[in-house]
């Protein structure tokens, strides 16, 4: 098939969608993250709309990418005046960016109803600003917005502004599903009749307003499209646009569509959970490709079927986008789940051994007392070790205690005192106040660890989450804690159940700073082996 261009605009369109917003540095981050993965344009931003994206246009150019072309984006002219005097084609010259993205009306209804001009001046307004543009050395991607819902208006019209932008001298001609609405087989067919009337090569920009953004974008390209738009992890306003997250390993792995190479392919997960970061939003876990829940197994017989073979229930290797298989150990998992679990540190093992037999019934009995450990796997694994009597914890706990205090003011202070014996026997006693009760539970337990262990300075709370077990129970309920932590480089969740919030808290907290430090004896055990 043709080759296809990766055109991203998470910068500019992602950031459109409600609670994401990206600094300047955060914005120059995710230009260099995209281009080592292979984007071919980065969509930067409007250059003349806000100081933010007039700033980052300034650093970018002092920055050297190896394939990526930065792009800013705006508008045609303003109806009022000639390019040459038109503030936002000013801004799009001034960036010194050799390719710009620029979009125009489509539909006749917004030329009159947004405009308000006329379909003969829209037509006019689109030729000469493309013309612009390219007279002063650019090359133009144009964005024909609403293109699809102009042409089942209008057809003839819809593709009379495409003719002019390519008259214009635009070098891509990008057929927009603005409002998401269009379906699939829509989109073929009106590509394939835009494509048998033009020779300038065509793109396609689609929203989910329909859910079916990603299908709309594959089918495009499947009738003739060689370039493709959209933002990671779908950001973009109301629904968000087409995930490149499942665009481009679709392409590459299903259509056999080259747009990156296999290194590049394997950094998608990282690079999705980057730009997550950055937004400031909580990565979507149950995304196709780079989800956390993409390649997991719950069930018992669908687990012990992908032990046996990984194509049962994987249409694909996870390793090849960066992302891993998960078994998920929950109630309805089966003694094969817990022997994948170990099969790493037991070779051999098999689900009838006693060491196995050991560690399921210690599984059952603690969900039995509520814990749950689908989303707490290093609780699980930390469970397993001692079960097995293979765990030396690295801090045993002598007592703590935690206060809470309510002043006239209607302020609240919360502090914390615990007492903790490492593993050479040394006591530490500590104290730190917090925003709430946990808070200040966490600090002075770092406070009192991070002089024995320093790593710990390096793992941040990333969720936390309490569930309440038995309603009835009132305020009397056992409870369930869930935190997830990070390193920076992993991300673990733990588990902690009890009557008292604190305790369940006290639990995964201590879990949580525990298996990082299990994790590092581990990778220094593993380094020794390897020597």
């Amino acid at each position: 098939m043709t080759p296809v261009e990766l055109y991203d605009t998470t910068l500019r369109d992602g950031s459109q969608a409600e609670g994401v917003t990206f600094s300047v540095e955060d914005k120059i981050r995710i230009v260099h993250e995209l281009d080592v993965l292979g984007i071919h344009y980065i969509e930067g931003g409007y250059p003349g709309s806000n100081p933010k994206d007039i700033e980052f246009f300034q650093h970018i150019k002092d920055h050297e990418l190896k394939i990526g072309q930065v792009v800013p984006f705006g508008s045609t002219r303003h109806p009022d005046v000639t390019p040459d005097e038109d503030a936002n084609l000013i801004a799009l010259l001034d960036t010194g960016l050799p390719t710009v993205t620029i979009f125009g009306k489509s539909w006749n209804l917004h030329a009159e109803f947004v405009l308000r001009v006329s379909p003969e001046k829209n037509l006019e307004m689109i030729e000469d600003s493309v013309r612009f543009l390219t007279e002063h050395g650019r090359t133009v991607i144009y964005d024909a917005e609403h293109f699809f819902d102009g042409y089942k208006a209008d057809r003839d019209y819809a593709l009379e502004t495409l003719r002019v932008a390519a008259a214009g001298g635009a070098q891509r001609l990008v057929l927009c599903d603005t409002n998401g609405g269009t379906l699939p087989l829509e989109i073929y067919t009106i590509v394939q009749d835009v494509r048998s009337n033009f020779d300038t090569p065509l793109g396609i920009h689609t929203h989910n307003d329909a859910g079916v953004a990603v299908a709309g974008s594959l089918i495009a390209i499947q009738a003739g499209v060689s370039h493709v738009q959209g933002t990671f992890n779908s950001y973009g306003e109301r629904c968000g646009n087409a995930n490149l997250s499942t665009v481009i390993p679709n392409l590459k792995l299903k259509m056999g569509i080259d747009c990156i190479d296999d290194e590049q392919l394997a950094r998608l997960t990282y690079v999705s959970r980057v730009i997550s970061e950055l937004a400031n939003l909580a990565h979507d876990e149950r995304q196709p490709y780079v989800g956390r829940a993409a390649f997991a197994h719950k069930g018992g017989m669908h687990i012990d079927a992908v032990r046996k073979n990984r194509l049962t229930f994987e249409h694909i290797e996870p390793e090849r986008v960066g992302n891993e298989q998960r078994i998920l150990i929950s109630e309805q998992a089966g003694r094969s789940a817990i022997l994948m679990k170990l099969e790493r540190e037991l070779p051999g093992l098999d689900k009838k051994s006693p060491e196995a037999m050991q560690v399921f019934d210690a599984l059952k009995e603690a969900e039995r007392n509520g814990y749950q450990y689908e989303g707490a796997e290093a609780s699980f694994q930390l469970l397993t070790h001692k079960t097995l009597k293979r765990y030396q914890p690295s801090f045993d706990l002598l007592g703590f205690r935690v206060i809470i205090e309510k002043f006239h003011d209607h302020s609240m202070r919360s502090e914390a005192t615990i007492k903790v014996r490492e593993t050479n026997g040394v006591i530490k006693h500590t104290a730190a106040d917090g925003d709430g009760p946990v808070n200040a539970l966490d600090s002075a337990l770092r406070k009192a660890l991070e002089q024995f262990y320093p790593e710990l300075q390096e793992v941040y709370l990333t969720d936390f989450k309490v569930r309440v077990l038995d309603s009835r129970a009132g305020t009397a309920a056992r409870v369930r804690v869930l935190i997830e932590a990070s390193d920076g480089e992993e991300t673990w969740g733990t588990v902690g159940v009890s009557e008292n919030i604190i305790q369940a808290c006290w639990e995964a907290l201590a879990d949580s700073l525990e298996y990082k430090l299990f994790k590092e004896r581990s990778g220094r055990r593993m380094e020794r082996r390897l020597k």
